[in-house]
């Protein structure tokens, strides 16, 4: 088992592929108007403020012993899987937390303390799982470990989308399987993912209102933009997911068809905010995503050069991720008029 204090350097080590922590113009976020999607917001936030999930995230039982039986490689993949989530859950509870304590603008806050209250528990229920294994992390310990990066509001509404929706995906994704291969199952933390991942679902709506609320956000260069961060989110999870190999073997999962199968209820989802969705079918967009995945192992290994030669191998393996993110945005993607109401059930 790794000690606390290596999971922590982990954590501190920032790579291209690790979550991140961030601020905005909270300023401009008290501008935003929901007049537009009022109905369908006012009904979205009446279900989160009901609180289906209150009782779900309560600890019900110990996980004592369970991830040390692991075999060593599935074990260090699946807590490399857990510090990330959790890293990624924190930092989004304590970036709504500061948009709520920063902001004046009542919807803003209203919907903020309603993230900030979900992504904790999210946080909170990893953190109990990892102590559980005899790992106790300080979640105080990542707003002094984690840089804060500054991200303009509209950025950081089409990531959180991607990221909340994305999420959904995985985890319904995973959820499935495993009830259809119960043997597969290895971990209790499995059989909270439907509910959890509803929060996540309900978070993208949310999202999603306040980007269709403006229509700027979906037209003229901010189609682009689109683009940009659904490439950047797809590339992230297939070079990440990778990277796990005993992790989705465990699971009885193919890596490449899961990441495929994720990507197509995204995309699916997505249509409800976004004029263009990605073609993941394109054997051109699929060469460019293996081109990334290979030449992200080459930024990894990089990594642990030394002088010269690290320098020398960071250089050619950042031109190759650079050279396959241009042909990733240059593969034509596929229009899609936005619906007149906002919100989807979620029916995966």
């Amino acid at each position: 088992m790794p000690t606390t204090e290596v999971l922590k350097q982990q954590i501190v080590d920032e790579t291209i592929l690790s979550p991140r922590f961030y601020t905005t113009d909270f300023a401009a976020l008290d501008r935003i108007d929901v007049g537009p999607v009022r109905d369908e917001w006012e009904v979205l936030l009446a279900q989160m403020e009901a609180d289906p999930n209150r009782l779900h995230f309560r600890r019900r039982d110990r996980f004592t012993g369970i991830v040390e039986a692991l075999e060593p490689d599935v074990r260090d993949e699946f807590i490399a899987f857990l510090l990330s989530s959790m890293t990624s859950e924190f930092s989004g509870c304590i970036f709504y937390s500061e948009i709520a304590r920063r902001t004046t603008n009542p919807d803003i806050r209203r919907l903020m303390r309603l993230l900030t209250r979900d992504e904790s528990r999210h946080a909170g229920f990893i953190r109990d799982s990892l102590k559980d294994a005899g790992l106790p992390i300080s979640l105080d310990f990542l707003t002094r470990a984690k840089k804060h990066h500054y991200f303009r509001p509209k950025f950081i509404l089409y990531a959180t989308y991607l990221s909340e929706k994305i999420g959904y995906a995985r985890y319904i994704a995973i959820c499935r399987h495993l009830e259809a291969h119960p043997e597969n199952n290895f971990h209790p933390l499995f059989d909270r993912f439907e509910e959890w991942c509803n929060d996540e679902y309900r978070h993208g709506e949310a999202i999603a209102l306040l980007i269709r609320a403006d229509p700027k956000l979906t037209r003229g260069v901010n189609r682009l933009w689109i683009r940009f961060f659904l490439v950047s989110v797809y590339a992230t999870m297939y070079c990440r997911d990778h990277m796990r190999p005993a992790l989705h073997r465990a699971m009885g999962l193919d890596i490449t068809n899961y990441d495929y199968q994720v990507f197509k209820i995204c995309s699916d989802i997505s249509r409800q905010v976004f004029p263009i969705l990605l073609d993941t079918d394109n054997p051109k967009f699929r060469d460019a995503m293996e081109a990334m995945r290979l030449a992200s192992l080459r930024l990894e290994a990089a990594r642990e050069k030394a002088g010269l030669r690290k320098l020398i191998a960071r250089a050619g393996a950042s031109a190759a991720v650079g050279w396959a993110f241009l042909r990733l945005l240059s593969v034509r993607t596929k229009a899609n008029a936005l619906p007149a109401r906002v919100l989807h059930p979620a029916t995966w």
